[in-house]
């Protein structure tokens, strides 16, 4: 099968989580012997460096600079309905993207157009609709910042955080309009499109885990270490980091002294480095998160905010290290409190849960256990290259009974 990729971000490096999706479901599907040309947006020059790490999987790779786009583009699109789906080039935001996709439909018969982002994407409609397509948001924004106006701080956050939603809310109402399917990786995000617009043609689909490296050496670690994983640039994983280390840890330290803490991801900032000490590291990105799983005795997610299906919360499963997370942690995940996880909303029930877990080496063991079976189940990128498959055939079958 001979696929278009039109991507809001290349495929890589993988510590951005948004590119596991297009960087496994590509490797799954050259292995499978499709064809797949990617077209993808990229911001930093680092991007152009990094194409020989994935290049083997598509036939071809062109990176484009991703246009800047104003709060003024957004309104003016938002308020013109003739303006929203451009039909030239010079109508639409990219224009370098436009001429580039259709220079690639000129030159290959496409089974299928994969569109892999939201607002990025969207405005290729009138190209991609010549074909079977797919768009993949993967989550609903505007459910994000719904969980963001109820989690602000300050009366000028939660306002900043309305008037976000209420655009979102707007481009989310009309902006899959006229796509085959629309994927998105949990039930809830898909409520909430079809909530906006129920005639939204929406598709679940997961992320997936490689369990492959994502494997157990066996050893359970020594010290009652507590770990959590994420890019601290993004505000769900610093306010969730923030919170760890701040209200929910020295709560434990109390009840056991040895106890540490590893806060392990890219560009936490002083606000959170500040927290730094013997107790309690913070070494920013790592080559390998792999490590810290090994020597940590179980993982706290306490996110409150955020959107989709959480690839550290599956990582952490196929490890075999022990969750405790609020029920946001898990979206898209069917875990049983008590058996795959336990759960946690509030600072006490984390504390109580957390302590639990350090007590309990049975129940560490039966939550190791059948995590990591449940990934091997349902989250295999193999399985999630499985979905999309059907998809395509699904959406090819139903064009030529058109």
């Amino acid at each position: 099968m001979d696929v278009l990729l039109i991507s809001r971000c290349p495929p890589f490096p993988l510590y951005h989580g948004d590119r596991l999706i297009p960087y496994h479901i590509s490797r799954e599907l050259a292995a499978r012997r499709y064809g797949i040309d990617l077209l993808a947006f990229y911001n930093n020059p680092v991007d152009l460096a990094e194409v020989p790490r994935y290049e083997q999987y598509f036939r071809s790779v062109k990176l484009i600079p991703e246009p800047s786009r104003s709060s003024a583009n957004y309104w003016l699109r938002a308020r013109m309905p003739g303006s929203r789906f451009p039909r030239r080039a010079e109508q639409s935001w990219s224009p370098e993207m436009w001429r580039a996709i259709e220079e690639r439909l000129k030159k290959r018969a496409y089974d299928v157009v994969h569109l892999f982002g939201g607002v990025q994407v969207y405005e290729y409609r009138h190209l991609a609709a010549q074909l079977p397509n797919v768009i993949v948001p993967y989550e609903s924004y505007s459910l994000w910042l719904e969980r963001a106006v109820r989690e602000a701080r300050t009366p000028f956050a939660r306002m900043a955080a309305r008037l976000r939603q209420a655009m979102a809310r707007r481009y989310e109402s009309f902006m899959f309009e006229g796509y085959d399917r629309v994927v998105v990786l949990t039930d809830r995000d898909a409520a909430a499109l079809k909530a906006l617009n129920p005639a939204t043609p929406t598709v679940t689909i997961p992320n997936g885990v490689n369990v492959d490296f994502f494997t157990p050496s066996g050893y359970e670690p020594d010290e009652p270490a507590l770990l959590f994983t994420g890019n601290f640039d993004y505000p769900p994983n610093l306010d969730a980091a923030l919170r760890l280390v701040r209200d929910i840890f020295p709560r434990v330290k109390q009840v056991v002294p040895e106890a540490r803490l590893y806060l392990v991801g890219g560009n936490p900032p002083d606000a959170l480095r500040a927290y730094t000490s013997d107790d309690v590291a913070i070494p920013g990105r790592v080559p390998d998160l792999r490590p810290y799983f090994e020597c940590s005795l179980l993982y706290v997610s306490p996110l409150r905010l955020g959107a989709g299906i959480k690839n550290k919360v599956l990582e952490t499963m196929a490890m075999q290290t022990p969750v405790v997370a609020t029920p946001l942690s898990c979206d898209g995940i069917p875990v049983k409190d008590g058996e795959h996880v336990l759960l946690a909303t509030h600072d006490d029930e984390f504390v109580e849960q957390i302590l639990l877990l350090l007590r309990t080496p049975s129940l560490r063991a039966r939550l190791a256990q059948n995590g990591r079976r449940l990934v091997e189940e349902q989250f295999t990128w193999q399985r999630v290259a499985d979905l999309y498959e059907e998809l395509y055939l699904r959406i090819i079958r139903e064009r030529h009974a058109e």
